[in-house]
């Protein structure tokens, strides 16, 4: 696992890497994961690209196998059969996001990354039925997190 920016240089997030790759789960092993913080401006510009949608949102993931061009960070792009994908997370919107749900940034990031994780590994929230709000409360409990993404967004 590797965090960096959007044009793959590393960035300091103390701890995030190990802390999703000890978090993962097993089916995550063996497989790279990049982490890419970047401006709410070019989450705003993926967003547009990718999805159609005018505004910048908490975390994007790119699977590997879907759109291996995409890679804003690329630092996990040594063996395409063992990386997963990217997982891009808007730096302005987890700030404002960790002020609101009363965390601290890096918790937020851990929040936003292990959610981003999780879609890399093929949920999806909006159509399975509750696997992967299970799946990702039972792993954030596990490594300490105070509240999931899905868990915080179904409260609102």
């Amino acid at each position: 696992m590797a965090v960096g920016d959007a044009r793959g240089r590393a960035v300091r997030a103390p701890g995030l890497a190990r802390w999703l790759a000890d978090t993962a789960p097993p089916a995550a092993a063996g497989f790279e994961v990049s982490v890419a913080l970047v401006s709410d401006r070019y989450m705003r510009r993926l967003n547009h690209r990718f999805r159609d949608v005018a505004h910048a949102t908490d975390v994007l993931s790119f699977p590997a196998a879907e759109s291996p061009s995409i890679s804003p960070c690329a630092t996990s792009r040594n063996d395409p059969h063992r990386t997963l994908g990217d997982i891009v997370i808007a730096t302005g919107v987890a700030r404002r996001q960790a002020r609101r749900a009363g965390v601290a940034y890096a918790t937020e990031l851990r929040v936003l990354a292990l959610h981003g994780l999780l879609h890399l590994l093929g949920f999806d929230h909006e159509t399975d039925t509750g696997a992967m709000a299970r799946t990702e409360r039972r792993l954030r409990r596990r490594a300490g997190l105070p509240v999931g993404l899905i868990e915080r967004e179904a409260s609102r």
